[in-house]
């Protein structure tokens, strides 16, 4: 993983490890707002840690940056709390400010070449991707020095999450998988994490995990459930399911 192989001067070079393996290790994503509706946040995230999920990115456009900077300190203090990750979503000056330990960009955001030297090394980079070209640039640029650290692929079917997205289908999901397996010989996912997004949940896993996911990211599956955790370790038993 990329974050670990240019570490920016006083980095801690075992933190920037964790991150590299906790990523590797990842297979629930989880993206949500700040909640303020419910003005539960704090309760949310470590509820969904509790339940298994692996991160947890702080997705919401209608708050401002201060709001955002005190979530994220929430959010961090439950992930150390449970030895897991976090992230912030297109925003590099969040990141850098929060200490972000992994950012995530879309196609239209920050290039990553930029957001690479904004960050300095000090967090993994993910990508959104939407189409097989896209698929390919986002393992190519993995393979690069200094890269990418992971990317999504999606979304596979259509969600209000991202509106006007045309979904991609699971054709996508298998493109990814065969694409990622015939990269590097001997390495899952072709050295890189991918994960499939959009529109998934409990009553869908199953066949993105069938056209060859084994990671995904969520939105309502898991903000909209009644159990929080319940709801986390009942996708991460369906992304085990085949091979129990």
């Amino acid at each position: 993983m990329n974050v670990s192989r240019t570490p920016a001067a006083g980095t801690d070079v075992l933190s920037s490890a964790k991150v590299s393996n906790g990523l590797s290790a990842a297979r629930l994503y989880l993206c949500t707002d700040s909640r303020r509706d419910r003005g539960d946040f704090g309760q949310f995230v470590d509820a969904a840690f509790a339940g298994g999920v692996d991160i947890i990115q702080l997705r919401d456009k209608s708050i401002e940056a201060a709001e955002e900077l005190e979530l994220l300190a929430v959010l961090k203090e439950a992930a150390e709390r449970h030895g897991r990750l976090w992230a912030v979503n297109d925003r590099a000056d969040i990141a850098i400010l929060s200490g972000a330990p992994v950012f995530h960009i879309g196609q239209k955001d920050l290039p990553l070449d930029a957001a690479r030297t904004l960050l300095n090394g000090n967090a993994a980079i993910g990508l959104s991707s939407h189409t097989p070209v896209q698929v390919d640039a986002a393992l190519a640029a993995a393979a690069a020095p200094a890269g990418l650290d992971y990317f999504c692929v999606g979304p596979v079917w259509a969600t209000p999450t991202k509106p006007g997205r045309a979904a991609v289908g699971l054709e996508l999901v298998r493109y990814a998988a065969e694409a990622a397996r015939s990269g590097l010989d001997g390495q899952p996912d072709g050295g890189v994490p991918w994960f499939a997004i959009g529109g998934i949940d409990q009553s869908n896993v199953e066949q993105v995990v069938e056209a060859g996911a084994r990671r995904i990211v969520v939105v309502r599956a898991i903000t909209e459930a009644s159990d929080t955790a319940a709801a986390a370790a009942s996708l991460l038993a369906a992304l085990d399911a085949p091979n129990s």
